[in-house]
């Protein structure tokens, strides 16, 4: 029974307490109550992840699991408050928590199904809800068709929050990061080693494959092509400003690697076609206009960039590899032909680098195996919440812990039309 007949929204923090006693919580009411003057209102407010994470910091699992049931009972029980205050269910009801209470029947198109602790997953290609009363989830509670890495999933909408201002942050990082390669590709360029003196290296793939003049032109459209096929998801997906925060965090983060790798040893030029000799551009000024240059044109030949001396990594395989990466992470797994698509972009890129004899073979292997390796534990991070908030991860990976200690788990690849026009789209993708 409720401490008063009032409406919950009112209780005052001795309210609460009393009906923390009264549904057996009497050992919290000092920490709930006195320490951090939980009244009604925020009451309605608590969720399961406010219980477990700081500075509430509840340990005993079957404490946690039975006063989020006694939440999820008295939330229900005041939707009608709920929703004059703004909060919604969907704001105050962590997916994934007794589904099964709120009356609701979840199928798949595909006969695979498992469950996963609280939450049903599927190889299927649609999860829907089939039962018509959804106590708890009423109108304005908008449930959203999700994937993540190829299962389907049921997320409630709106838990992520885009921090747009990271968002900038990381793109200054990334911008800065390509200017300060562009001067350092400057400096490499001025100790480029004498061909005469220093040869090619012995290399199994150039000595064995022929030289195709067009190869790096097609290399380079690869990497265009998977950037707009990047840009189209990015437009379209919900969650963009994660995803832009990532691809510029990771971008910067390997490229501001290969400043390091290529300015300490140089390389001798890969094959006697390429036209490169130690230059000297003079002044200070001098190699900051040179910089520019290589900055605002991408580094590519496509633009008119000619660079020496840049070899150990490849550039080139760094951007075609990670695009690639955050397509296929980012789409469902459904989505075969777009998943191949961006896996023969990719592989044919790097093959189309190393037939222009462009660079050597280990330049090409150490790019892939580095960016491959990044993404994906930059990603086992993210999608692990205990390492997000670990002291270790604070201390060796400062700006992942800067970027993503407000995305609870796994983003989930939600779609929608993000212009009011045309309307059809809207429906036709939201």
């Amino acid at each position: 029974m409720a401490p008063s007949e009032d409406s919950v929204s009112t209780w005052s923090c001795k309210q609460v307490a009393q009906w923390l006693q009264e549904e057996g919580f009497g050992e919290y009411v000092e920490l709930l109550c006195t320490q951090h003057r939980l009244d009604g209102l925020s009451l309605l407010a608590l969720t399961e992840a406010d219980l477990r994470g700081p500075p509430l910091g509840l340990t005993v699992l079957g404490d946690i699991k039975r006063l989020t049931i006694a939440l999820r009972r008295l939330q229900r029980q005041n939707q009608a408050q709920l929703e004059e205050l703004g909060l919604r269910p969907t704001d105050s009801i962590p997916a994934g928590l007794m589904l099964a209470g709120a009356g609701v029947e979840w199928s798949c198109d595909l006969a695979d199904r498992r469950y996963n602790g609280s939450e049903r997953s599927c190889n299927g290609t649609e999860l829907r809800l089939r039962n018509g009363d959804r106590s708890g989830y009423g109108s304005g509670a908008a449930l959203c068709h999700t994937h993540s890495n190829g299962r389907c999933r049921q997320h409630l909408a709106g838990r992520l929050d885009p921090e747009v201002w990271k968002t900038v942050i990381s793109s200054v990082y990334v911008f800065f990061v390509f200017g300060f390669t562009s001067f350092v590709m400057v400096l490499v360029h001025e100790r480029v080693p004498d061909t005469r003196t220093y040869p090619p290296l012995p290399d199994i793939f150039l000595d064995s494959v022929p030289r195709i003049p067009w190869a790096f032109a097609m290399a380079e459209a690869c990497g265009v092509i998977l950037c707009y096929m990047f840009l189209l998801i990015l437009l379209l997906h919900k969650h963009r400003s994660i995803l832009f925060r990532r691809l510029c965090s990771l971008m910067g983060t390997v490229f501001l690697l290969r400043c390091c790798t290529m300015f300490v040893t140089s390389l001798s030029v890969p094959g006697q076609h390429l036209k490169c000799a130690s230059k000297t551009y003079g002044d200070t000024l001098g190699k900051i206009q040179r910089a520019l240059a290589i900055w605002s044109g991408f580094g590519m030949t496509l633009t008119g960039v000619q660079t020496c001396g840049d070899y150990m990594f490849s550039g080139h395989t760094v951007v075609i590899t990670m695009l690639n990466f955050f397509v296929t992470e980012y789409t469902p797994r459904t989505w075969n032909m777009i998943h191949t698509i961006s896996w023969v972009l990719n592989l044919f890129g790097i093959f189309f680098i190393l037939a222009a004899h462009e660079h050597y073979s280990i330049d090409v292997f150490i790019a892939f195996y580095i960016t491959t390796r990044l993404f994906l534990y930059y990603h086992t991070l993210a999608n692990t919440r205990a390492y997000q908030h670990s002291r270790r991860a604070r201390i060796w990976f400062p700006m992942f812990s800067f970027f993503e200690c407000n995305v609870n788990g796994p983003v989930p690849n939600q779609y929608h039309w993000p212009f009011s026009k045309p309307a059809f789209m809207k429906s036709l993708i939201g």
